[in-house]
């Protein structure tokens, strides 16, 4: 990420209780999903507050984030089963095939290189190990023109508002295991995948 976007993350780190507020239906599912997996080593590549870790109940998990103020907040939420540091998920500091899982919760719209992410979490995944990315994704209904109108104030808050995954040429590497939606006017979905 650009020292641009890690400053306004450092900056907004006190108001994202009030996100977590909006995204927990969602991240509860992607919980459900997670917990049902046989034991393995998790990487979650933007953990943000980490006021969601305690809800990792099988794996032993690697948390990076660029921001200092949200790896400070998240070390409060933080147990035995569980690293915390501050990496950029577009240069993974690990070694190849290291993981067995890798979280991508409401990144994959908000990191400056989404396909450098993929390329490196396709890296670090083993053969067979599976990504999961929840995220807002445009759909093909008419909520598309909100995401379109929303253009011209989303770069201010770092993110993409016009989001397609399938616009990503290296999510052809991996395989979709399971597309699950959160309702016919949602713009949130959890796609899981599998490193082919």
């Amino acid at each position: 990420m650009s020292r641009q976007t890690d400053n306004f993350y450092n900056h907004f780190s006190f108001l994202y209780p009030v996100v977590d507020l909006f995204l927990k239906p969602q991240k509860h599912k992607l919980f459900q999903e997670i917990n049902k997996l046989p034991t393995g080593q998790l990487l979650e590549i933007g953990v943000g507050n980490g006021s969601h870790l305690k809800l990792y109940k099988t794996h032993q998990v690697t948390g990076i984030d660029t921001s200092f103020s949200m790896l400070d907040t998240a070390k409060k939420h933080s147990t035995a089963n569980i690293q915390l540091l501050q990496m950029n998920g577009e240069e993974l500091l690990f070694p190849d095939q290291t993981f067995d899982y890798v979280i991508l919760s409401h990144v994959i719209a908000v990191v400056d290189q989404p396909e450098k992410v993929l390329e490196e979490t396709y890296r670090v995944l083993k053969p067979n190990g599976q990504i999961f990315i929840l995220n807002h994704f445009t759909p093909n209904n008419w909520l598309r023109h909100i995401d379109k109108a929303f253009q011209v104030f989303s770069k201010a808050f770092h993110f993409k508002s016009v989001f397609h995954i399938s616009n990503l040429t290296t999510i052809k590497k991996f395989t979709l295991l399971n597309e699950i939606s959160f309702g016919q006017l949602s713009y949130f979905k959890l796609l899981i995948y599998k490193k082919a």
